[in-house]
């Protein structure tokens, strides 16, 4: 009997996710505590998810836009999500005319990136376009419409959408629509094979990328402290995202990383000077680049929600659990995990985050 491709791909599949989780179990990259373990094979569940939406099931003649990060659904955390944002997902014929259109709600900032795509669930690695809100004519209940253009090497569109209050805030209602008559559909053997391969290639990038390094504390005997790139407790300087990028990156946006490793009573006290911008926040991630939480596990602030030393400046203390300071963020009792400011539209590259490892018990409790 003949196997079929698509027999073929599915079983390449598997076997590609029977493999991933040596990515966090063994080697360099291993994570060290059975938290992380968990949180590894549930990456895996919510990346499956984003990359069957991206490659399966998608018609470019037919488009739909279909959420890969929100601040609630608990499976679409990953790649660097935060509970202030909603991301969705289009991928699209770069061939075709699209009309998109859809009501701003009560986002501080949204805008749509088309990037290209080098092979077929390769990662991006090109800003293609951005259309953003600024560039729009929004009326005075909100409502925009604009047209996409055919545009030689889009492969995929992602939307944005900052919510300064996302438990309150009214979400970007959107909808596209395909200009030219759409193909036949075709779910035949040979398309579904290549779908699926697709998959898999995709999830085999986001592994090699994740999980992320945790930095070695500058106290530990064998630490790298005076190295930068290397500490734990310590942001990176901040950068500008180029148009030539790794993955769905935002152009508008700066980022600095960084990591902690803390123990029970111990807290992180982090110093920002918000630079002019539309939209910062900081977020609290695992080593998979997903946020911990819920509502009454803050694990981020943003330049709505934080409150304002007298200067201007921002006081942020990061502990295991919450504490009394009005931008106490938590891990969850993780001891370690990632880090990640990100400032949008700001007039120059903010300065980078000064950060100091103190005693729970010493740190502020308010403002000054």
């Amino acid at each position: 009997m003949t196997e079929h491709q698509s027999t073929a791909a599915w079983r390449e599949l598997l076997a590609t996710l029977g493999e991933l989780d040596s990515s966090f179990l063994d080697g360099d990259r291993a994570v060290t505590d059975d938290r992380h373990i968990a949180d590894g094979y549930r990456m895996l569940a919510t990346t499956l998810g984003v990359a069957l939406d991206a490659y399966l099931f998608p018609e470019p003649g037919r488009p739909q836009f279909v959420a890969v990060n929100t601040p609630f659904r608990r499976d679409r955390r990953w790649g660097g999500d935060n509970t202030d944002a909603y991301y969705f997902i289009c991928p699209v014929d770069p061939a075709r005319r699209y009309r998109i259109s859809g009501n701003k709600g009560d986002s501080v900032y949204f805008s749509v990136t088309a990037y290209n795509e080098p092979s077929p669930g390769a990662w991006s690695d090109r800003v293609v376009s951005i259309v953003r809100d600024s560039d729009l004519d929004v009326d005075a209940d909100g409502n925009f419409a604009f047209e996409f253009p055919a545009t030689p090497d889009a492969a995929v569109l992602m939307t944005r959408d900052y919510q300064a209050h996302p438990p309150t805030g009214r979400p970007v209602t959107w909808h596209i629509e395909a200009l030219e008559e759409p193909d036949p559909i075709r779910h035949g053997d040979a398309e579904t094979a290549a779908s699926l391969r697709a998959v898999a290639a995709w999830m085999r990038m986001m592994f090699a990328i994740i999980p992320l390094p945790v930095g070695t504390r500058v106290d530990d005997e064998h630490g790298l402290g005076h190295e930068t790139a290397h500490a734990a407790n310590e942001f990176a300087d901040p950068y500008q995202v180029p148009d030539s990028n790794f993955g769905w990156s935002a152009r508008d946006a700066c980022y600095s990383y960084g990591s902690f490793v803390l123990d029970d009573d111990e807290a992180l006290v982090i110093t920002h000077r918000p630079p002019s911008c539309r939209f910062w926040n900081l977020v609290v991630w695992n080593q998979f680049m997903a946020t911990y939480g819920d509502e009454e596990a803050r694990s981020s602030l943003n330049n709505h929600s934080a409150a304002l030393n007298s200067d201007g400046s921002v006081t942020i203390v990061l502990s295991r659990g919450l504490t009394t300071h009005p931008n106490s963020l938590t891990t969850l009792g993780y001891p370690r995990g990632n880090l990640a400011f990100r400032w949008f539209l700001t007039d120059g590259v903010p300065e980078r985050p000064g950060v100091k490892l103190v005693k729970a018990a010493d740190a502020p409790t308010d403002v000054h």
